[in-house]
């Protein structure tokens, strides 16, 4: 005689609730390991710690919905079990957690941008600053010497054929200069753009789901 849909439930039941159980402990040895290198006032821990919260959350998530799941399995006429009510409580915890990654997250943000801005600042001023020295013929001259000096240009090169490889020196640096620049533009977008969606969005999904989880786990 076949077993009953309900009594393979039943017998699935302990292990969906002990692996559960299992994810999210292995969610707090996660989390644990950072913590316990905890210095607050570095950037780089507080990216650290958002990237371990966002990336070891949904593990904890599909542990708490595995032990929802076998709670209603084992008493699908009881409203709020034990296990329901630990579920609502961890599930609350990480979602306010989650809510402090999102406000960690926008002030990370904004810190990021400010130094990333800082440091184009600085590259675009020395790069006019360049472009105006290149712009004094004497400058241009006295690189030519040099160049000549330096044994780049023939011995009996003319002062024309000097300004000319002095000039062409001066704009292969500020163009790699300019290129210096747009890279590291794009090297800031690129970090903003991954810690707002791959931090700061992902938090925010995490927290409506935690929320909606330590709902079910109680109505």
């Amino acid at each position: 005689m076949s077993a009953s849909p309900t009594d393979s439930s039943l017998r699935l039941s302990p292990l969906m609730r002990w692996l559960g159980i299992s994810l999210v402990i292995l969610l707090v040895l996660q989390i644990g390991v950072v913590l316990s290198a905890a210095d607050w006032s570095d950037s780089i821990y507080q990216q650290l710690l958002i990237e371990r919260l966002v990336s070891q959350t949904p593990m904890g998530f599909v542990g708490l919905l595995l032990m929802l799941i076998s709670s209603r399995l084992d008493h699908p006429r009881t409203a709020r079990t034990p296990i329901r009510w630990v579920v609502c409580v961890v599930s609350a915890v990480l979602a306010l957690v989650m809510i402090s990654v999102i406000l960690l997250g926008l002030g990370g943000n904004q810190e990021l941008v400010r130094e990333a801005d800082q440091t184009l600042d600085q590259r675009r001023g020395q790069l006019e600053m360049a472009r105006q020295q290149s712009a004094n013929p004497d400058n241009v001259k006295v690189l030519g010497e040099q160049l000549a000096q330096a044994g780049q240009l023939p011995a009996d090169a003319t002062e024309e054929e000097k300004t000319e490889a002095a000039q062409e020196f001066i704009d292969k640096q500020l163009s790699q200069m300019s290129d210096q620049i747009k890279q590291a533009e794009r090297q800031r977008n690129l970090a903003v753009n991954q810690r707002l969606f791959g931090g700061t969005i992902s938090a925010v999904v995490l927290a409506v789901a935690l929320v909606l989880l330590a709902l079910v786990a109680v109505l």
